[in-house]
């Protein structure tokens, strides 16, 4: 079991727009293994392969006791108006803020076989693959803030003790 360690906000990999996954290879079979395992931690509803340090288009989720991976995922379709949504994340540690979500979304992509892979929900479920397809673009949830709530989430970030 290989349970990575979590990139932090203000490392330059979590801000760039990641590389679609061309060939499935030991390497990629051995980033889902990283992400599968690191998602399974208590607390964990999704990891996107930048917070390891990968620039590749995957994410893992554990989300109602399901727990599994996607390769290459695009948002496909959301329904709903936008509403904040109590959120947090991994590489944003300690820190809750409402971001705008869509109340349900839909993402396809493929798996390690590439066939392809249809992940579709609502609540957090639908909050996770948004959260973890904008990583995938180099967007962190603190960019989906209103600017009032962004000011407030940049200035804990400040003083946090991990940034």
């Amino acid at each position: 079991m290989t349970v990575r360690e979590i990139r932090l906000y203000g490392d330059p990999v979590l801000r760039m727009s990641c590389a679609e996954i061309t060939d499935i290879d030991d390497g990629i079979r051995s980033l889902v293994t990283d992400l599968l395992d690191t998602v399974k931690l208590p607390g964990r509803a999704g990891v996107a392969a930048p917070q390891i340090g990968v620039g590749l288009r995957a994410f893992s989720y554990n989300v109602d006791d399901t727990i599994g991976y996607i390769l290459n995922p695009r948002i496909v379709e959301v329904r709903g108006e936008l509403e904040p949504t109590g959120e947090g994340c991994l590489s944003v540690p300690d820190l809750w803020h409402d971001a705008m979500r869509h109340p349900y979304a839909r993402a396809e992509g493929i798996d390690l076989k590439g066939e392809e892979v249809v992940l579709e929900g609502t609540g957090l479920f639908a909050q996770m693959l948004q959260h973890e397809t904008d990583h995938l673009d180099g967007t962190v949830y603190l960019q989906r803030l209103t600017k009032d709530e962004r000011r407030i989430a940049m200035r804990e970030v400040r003083e946090s003790s991990w940034f």
